[in-house]
């Protein structure tokens, strides 16, 4: 598709939606995306069936993104499932014939364009495709800085990987666009919708309390771990979950934060400038923590000391975040 024009964005599922969406005509940024859809978030979730070991995210459900900015904006995407590998083939050969670009949702893992050693199995890696030449797919990875080229049998891999949140061969494009967009409207919805969420959710897990329960919890890892080996990965892995998958504590902070001072100018509400430097340095504690998580799994230096720095590193970005939510709720009004 000569006209689609490749871009690299922060997060994948937040870049795929902004680039079908320049793509279809409306001008609008990454940061403007992720906060409008209320992309923003914290989950902490105990050791069960789903999850072998306790862990965290950082934003909103995969796919909130998409379906929050249909709602918010009006835009209109059309999505599809499948079953059946060939008819999901079939399916988005056909939207690429018509030169329509499709988003796709795979398990990273089977992106043979990534290096071997930065592959990890995850579900919910978002890409756009956009052509197809004999047996190879042209893929536009907002995480890389030019297009690449992915053969079909490891896509077709990777949109029917299984595990949890397996992707079930979902892809999804642009259908509408309307002709007049109230981003102010879209802008307050999105944010009173994010502190709603990180403020006055009722369940201990989700939000806030999420935060305060990972700080409370996580003290007690070593119980859930096999040996210091297995505690050394988990704790490491808290480094992984905030730098490297789906960008992360800090990373999603600062693109908050971008929003933040783009919204200030569209709703003429300077303090949310102010808002947006006070959340950078929040992304910085988070940051001091990623590193921390760090050092202390590599050294195996992981007795209760250091696990309780560590709880009162996660105590404090709650309350940075507390009072930030508190903050920008008031402001929002």
């Amino acid at each position: 598709m000569e006209n689609y024009h490749h871009k690299m964005a922060a997060h994948c599922e937040s870049g795929t939606v902004t680039a079908l969406l320049n793509h279809g005509g409306l001008e609008i940024t990454e940061p403007l995306v992720f906060g409008i859809s209320g992309g923003i978030f914290f989950g902490y979730f105990h050791k069960t069936k789903a999850f072998s070991f306790p862990t965290f995210i950082m934003r909103n459900k995969p796919g909130q993104i998409r379906n929050n900015i249909e709602n918010r904006l009006g835009v209109k995407f059309r999505t599809y499932e499948f079953r059946d590998p060939v008819k999901g083939q079939i399916q988005l050969d056909d939207l690429l014939i018509r030169k329509i670009p499709t988003g796709v949702q795979v398990d990273f893992f089977y992106m043979d364009y990534v290096p071997s050693w930065e592959r990890v199995h995850i579900n919910v890696h978002y890409l756009v495709v956009v052509g197809k030449d004999g047996n190879h797919y042209a893929i536009s990875d907002s995480y890389f800085p030019a297009m690449v080229e992915l053969d079909a049998s490891s896509l077709e891999k990777g949109r029917f990987a299984g595990g949890n949140m397996s992707p079930k061969g979902f892809i999804f494009h642009l259908d509408r666009v309307p002709a007049d967009i109230d981003y102010q409207a879209a802008i307050v919805k999105g944010i009173k919708k994010a502190c709603f969420y990180m403020l006055r959710l009722p369940m201990p897990f989700l939000g806030i309390r999420g935060i305060r329960l990972f700080a409370k919890k996580v003290v007690e890892w070593p119980s859930f771990a096999r040996d210091t080996e297995h505690l050394s990965h988990e704790i490491m892995k808290i480094n992984i979950l905030l730098e490297d998958q789906g960008t992360g504590g800090a990373g999603f902070r600062y693109i908050y934060a971008t929003f933040l001072q783009q919204a200030a100018a569209i709703v003429q509400k300077p303090e949310l400038k102010e808002l947006s430097e006070e959340l950078m340095k929040i992304g910085d504690g988070w940051r001091e923590i990623s590193l921390f998580s760090a050092r202390i799994g590599k050294n195996r230096d992981l007795g209760p000391d250091k696990l309780k720095l560590l709880s009162e590193m996660i105590y404090d970005r709650a309350e940075a975040e507390e009072r930030f939510f508190k903050n920008l709720s008031v402001a929002i009004k």
